[in-house]
This record gives C-alpha cells, sequence and structure tokens, in this order.
C-alpha cells in the first residue's frame, strides 16, 4: 500500500528520496494505461453517462449490536432489549438508540437495512472481506477493495489517488485472516494510499509532503528529466514489476507529492474550530472531516476505519469483558464517537451541495447475539444486524427490511454483502459483469452472477 510515513533511503539533491518514489511509484495512483482503459470501456465496464459518484466507507471494527443502536426491540425481555431505550427521529415510524441524539435528526438523509445477514463464519476479518470485496478470500486468492477495483477502472482525478485509506489498515481482530483493504490480485500500484497517521493530533500533518514553496522553485524541464536523474543517482533498481517504475505512475507519484491542492487536502487546520470539534476531537472524528476533505479535492473513495483493533481499546466489540468492550462503552464512548461525527459528516456534505454526489455506508462485520452473555454483553452474530446508507443517490428516511421480535434473523428483505457491493459498483457506473484477471489467471467478474444491487435503496 502507498505509505505516506515510508521509511527512505538515498537522498537526491533535491531532498526527495529513492524510497519516497519506490513506495509512491511502484504502488502507484495511476489506474490503467490508457490502451488497457480503452478496452475496457470498450467492452462496457464503466457508463460514462452516470453520474460520477464518490463514496466515504466508514468500517465499523467490532460489530455494531443491531439491538442497541439502529433495530431495537423494546418489547422484548430485559436479556434482549439490553439498556438502551429508543428515540423517535424527524422521521415518522423510525426510531434508533438513545446513544445517537444528533443522528435523531437527520434520519430523513438516510436509509436504514435492518436484514444483513452472512453465512460465513462469525470471525470479524471475514465480514470486513465480505463487505469491501464481495468475496471471501479462499485458496490464497485475496479479491480487491472496491475502491482498488474504481481506481483500476476510472483511474485518479488530477493530482489525488483514487482510494485512500484512514487512518491505518485494520490490524489483528482475532484469527490470521485479511481485512481484505488491498488492491488484492489486481496489483500492490492499486492498493489505497494509507495515511499512517493519527489525524486527531495536536502535531498531524501529511507526513512526507513536501513544503508549501517547493514546486517553485523546480523548474519544468528538470521535472521533465527527474527519471534521468534517479537513473544517475540509483546504481541498481529493483527488478520486479511492482518495484519497477512506469514512466506513468512515476510522474504522477511527483505529482502527488508536489502538489499544492494534495497538500492543503490534509491540512485540518484550515477547517474552523467549531466545525472539528462537531466532528469530535478524536481519531474517528478528524479522520471523517479529512475524508469529506480527500472527496472534495478529488479522491473516489474514502475508507475510514473507527477502530484498528478489537483489543484493549473500546469498541463495538461489545463481548463484556476484557480484553473486549463493556456494553456500557456505548453509551459513555462509542455511540457519541460515532453519532457526532456521522451528523456532522452529514450536515457539513449537505451544506456544500455534496451529499447527492457522495455515498457514505456505515457499516460494521456482522452483528450482535440477541441474548446478552453472562458477562452483560453480546457475542458475534452474522445471522442479523443493520447498516445505514446515504446521499451518492440513496433514498434517506427510510427502513428496508426487518428483524423478529428478538433482532435474531431477517424477517423480509434479507440482504447480504455482496448486493451491497453491488449497489456501490451501480452507482459507480461500473457494470456488474467486468471481468478482472484474478491471481489463476480465471477471470471473475467485480460481483458474483446472482447478487443485483439493492434498487430499493436507491431514488
Amino acid at each position: 500500500m502507498l505509505r505516506l510515513d515510508a521509511d527512505r533511503t538515498v537522498e537526491f539533491c533535491d531532498g526527495l528520496r529513492r524510497r519516497d518514489f519506490l513506495h509512491a511509484g511502484s504502488l502507484g495512483l495511476m489506474g490503467l494505461g490508457l490502451t488497457d482503459f480503452l478496452a475496457l470501456k470498450a467492452r462496457g465496464a464503466v457508463d460514462k453517462s452516470k453520474k460520477d459518484i464518490d463514496v466515504i466507507l466508514l468500517m465499523l471494527v467490532g460489530g455494531p449490536s443491531q439491538l442497541d443502536t439502529w433495530d431495537m426491540k423494546p418489547d422484548a425481555p430485559a436479556e434482549i432489549r439490553g439498556p438502551f431505550r429508543p428515540i423517535k427521529t424527524n422521521v415518522s415510524g423510525i426510531e434508533i438508540s438513545e446513544i445517537f441524539p444528533r443522528m435523531a435528526r437527520h434520519a430523513d438523509k438516510y436509509a436504514l437495512l435492518r436484514g444483513c445477514y452472512h453465512n460465513s463464519a462469525a470471525v470479524h476479518a471475514m465480514g470486513h472481506q465480505l463487505f469491501q470485496t464481495g468475496r471471501l478470500s479462499l485458496g490464497g486468492m485475496e479479491h480487491p477493495h472496491i475502491g482498488s477495483v474504481l481506481g483500476y477502472l476510472k483511474g485518479p482525478k488530477g493530482d489525488m489517488p483514487p482510494h485512500v485509506l484512514l487512518p491505518k489498515v485494520i490490524g489483528p481482530t482475532g484469527g490470521n485472516f485479511n481485512p481484505g483493504q488491498s488492491a488484492g490480485y489486481l496489483g500492490k500500484r492499486h492498493d489505497p494510499f494509507v495515511l499512517n497517521a493519527d489525524p486527531s493530533a495536536p502535531s498531524f500533518k501529511a507526513p512526507d509532503m513536501l513544503p508549501p514553496g517547493y514546486m517553485p522553485a523546480l523548474r519544468v524541464d528538470r521535472r521533465k528529466n527527474w527519471r534521468t536523474m534517479v537513473d544517475q543517482s540509483v546504481s541498481k533498481f529493483e527488478t520486479s514489476r511492482d518495484a519497477r517504475l512506469s514512466d506513468s505512475t512515476f510522474h504522477q507519484a511527483y505529482t502527488l507529492m508536489t502538489s499544492q491542492k494534495a497538500r492543503e487536502a490534509f491540512e485540518l487546520h484550515r477547517e474552523p474550530e467549531d466545525l472539528r470539534r462537531g466532528y469530535g476531537n478524536n481519531r474517528f472524528g478528524q479522520s471523517c472531516l479529512l475524508a469529506r476533505r480527500l472527496i472534495e479535492a478529488g479522491v473516489r473513495f474514502v475508507t475510514v476505519n473507527m477502530f484498528e483493533t478489537v483489543f484493549d481499546e473500546i469498541t463495538w466489540d461489545i463481548h463484556g469483558s476484557p480484553p473486549f468492550s463493556p456494553i456500557s462503552g456505548y453509551r459513555d464512548q462509542v455511540g457519541p464517537m460515532f453519532d457526532n461525527a456521522y451528523s456532522s459528516l452529514l450536515e457539513d456534505l449537505s451544506k456544500r451541495g455534496m451529499l447527492e454526489s457522495t455515498m457514505i455506508l456505515a457499516l460494521g462485520e456482522f452483528g450482535r447475539t440477541p441474548k446478552m452473555n453472562p458477562a452483560g454483553g453480546r457475542d458475534h452474530w452474522p445471522q442479523a444486524w443493520s447498516i445505514v446508507a446515504a446521499g451518492g443517490g440513496v433514498q434517506g428516511g427510510q427502513i428496508i427490511g426487518s428483524t423478529d421480535k428478538v433482532g435474531a434473523a431477517p424477517k423480509d428483505r434479507p440482504v447480504r454483502p455482496a448486493e451491497i457491493v453491488a449497489t456501490v459498483y451501480h452507482q459507480l457506473g461500473i457494470n456488474l459483469e467486468t471481468e478482472l484477471s484474478s491471481t489463476n489467471g480465471r477471470p471473475l467478474p467485480v460481483v458474483d452472477q446472482g447478487f443485483e444491487p439493492v434498487y430499493e435503496l436507491l431514488s
């Protein structure tokens, strides 16, 4: 993945170093070459008549409990309904948990899908894979993230990378499984651009970005000869296909690193202090604000991980006892953190006229057991849970699907992760039959046959 905190070696005369360009160029910000892109267009991979939609994917790592968030069962026995009460929203008939008071004022902007489920094991990373790639990584085949496929097919817009991941890739969550946040068999040059920094830190700045004033000091003819300078400065280049810099990826990497627009997109101090406080002075809140800035600057897809792991931190993973979280964490920490960041993001995008063109998906990898466990928490439950969708053509103010009286299984309109992935591709104008060349050379469509978009979700 293209890292902004990369180790660097071999300094050139301008202060940039070989390692900067190996990370930037070898992992690439470029989509396809012109010939390949035109070939895909000819096969109908991208519907150019569709309005250009951007996506912000909020990964609620840990698995939010449906019964304590967006699908409450107030009439169920105490051990099922839990400690929180439902509150009314600004849409008649829609109620959500009291831990989301600000979100309750924006129900007209989002839709709730209450019948999500999958049949795979109740393992965090499996849910992460299913929602971000549409498939499980089996037999050594790692499937690409939606954002990487988007970048592969459409390429970047201007100076910005097509897919950015904030603040860090999901780490260990139990089990030796990848979290589905790479480009997989598309190759490392289509991996997301990873921040690897906490944007809420007082000293935050975009690492490895060149200082203001650097670009004016460079002459155009010097930029054109950058590749020659590198070849003269480095005695031996890496020889692997991913490590070797092509002219196109080299110059795109250089453009990003020296672009004033790219630097400014990461400069959160430019935002009013009251707006930053509204999002929340924490890692997730400031990552959501940064996501808005990146979309505004031209990034097509931003993935925001709410947490990096589920261990020794208060998260959605409420097993009830250490190293996991107590259910009280929803009221005291996790609920307010999400409520402020999500509500501010909706308000911010709406005021800027960006909500119609920016889809926001907030989802976890599974739900929680209907009956509370002896530790006063809830365990993993992939049989039913809820997700939240807004913007980018989503029809707000509605509930799609429902669960049984204890929130244990879909009652009507069940939704599988691959259907959510298909919905995103549909809105992005990507033909669901578009085939990608996988690890073993066998072409695979972006979504398996039989999975259709959730059309009821769209206006």
